[in-house]
Parts: structure tokens; sequence; C-alpha cells
């Protein structure tokens, strides 16, 4: 198994209003030399697979500046200070979707780029949905769709879906979706 890296030092390069860059040194056990290791700390985050009571997943399309291009997703968004996963969770279903959920089941974790960054992503199911917006984040334009759930199952096996917390949040919800969700 590998080991540990050893911090030698660690430097701020970049903070901003949501996320923070460091600049770690670090010794690698079997390696020589010292090796730099730049690193996005990011706050947590989650992801929502709202299956509403027709099979359909809401799903939404915004544009996303970092790929200059629009993605098809799963509601997400960062958990603010304070809150849990799940308060987020809800907050974000309301925001990029309009609808609240009765049923919660968490799906699971995972750090969505731990190579250079620090987030990690709660996976969550949302069922029993009523349509009760709030509104969206002012820097957000977002259209909400509705996709069947075996279309959205395909599109995130086929490459289709290019967007990695929805694709892994929709195989973490497979065995969790209703049969009827066809």
């Amino acid at each position: 198994m590998a080991e540990p890296h050893r911090v030698l030092a660690s430097a701020e390069r970049y903070r901003g209003s949501r996320i923070r860059v460091r600049q770690d040194t670090v010794a690698i056990a079997g390696i020589e030399g010292v090796h730099t290791r730049e690193i996005v700390e990011a706050p947590d985050a989650v992801v929502i697979v709202p299956i509403d009571a027709d099979g359909n997943v809401l799903m939404v399309e915004q544009y996303r500046n970092a790929v200059r291009r629009v993605l098809l997703e799963l509601p997400a968004g960062g958990i603010d200070p304070g809150e849990t996963p799940q308060e987020c969770a809800q907050r974000e279903l309301r925001e990029e979707a309009g609808h609240s959920a009765a049923s919660w089941t968490k799906l699971g974790a995972f750090y969505t780029v731990p190579g250079i960054a620090s987030e990690l992503m709660h996976a969550f199911l949302a069922a029993d949905l009523t349509e009760d917006p709030l509104p969206a984040d002012e820097d957000e334009d977002v259209e909400m769709r509705r996709v069947p759930w075996s279309e959205a199952l395909r599109m995130a096996r086929s490459g289709e879906l290019m967007d990695g917390k929805s694709i892994a949040a929709l195989l973490l919800a497979e065995p969790l979706a209703p049969q009827r969700a066809d």
C-alpha cells in the first residue's frame, strides 16, 4: 500500500469566495527529492437524484463556465457553513428543481477529484416530490428537465452525460430506484 506523503511546507496561493488554493511541498516515500502539489480546498457539496411519481428524474441544464458548455446534471450545490448535507440537499432541490421531497435516502459520499481537490460529495435519493420552489441563486441560470429513469441511466452509462457527480449518483441510486420508474 502506498504511504502518505509527508508535507514539508504548505502555503496559501489564492483565496476566493468559495475556494482556496494551497501549494504543498511534499516528500514521497521511495521517491527521491521534494515535490509540489497544488490543492483546491472547496466546501463539501451534495448531489440529489430526485425521482417523481411518474418515474422521471428531475435534472437541470446549466452553462458551466469552466468547460464552456451547457451540461445536463442532477441538482447539486455546496454546503453552507453550519448546514448539514441533508439540509443543503433539501435547499438545493428547491432552488434548482423547484421541488421538495418527503422521502430522503443517503446514497453515500465520494471525492470528486481527489488528485487536486478536497471536495467531498454527499449523494441523496429524493422521492415523494411536491412543487415547492425557492428563488435560484442570483448567479445561476438553470432549466429543469424531467428525464425518464431508464433514459437518465442510459445517458449515464453511454457517456452522453458529462458531469461526473451526476453519473456517480445515478449509478449509486440504481439499486434503490423504484421498479416502476421505467
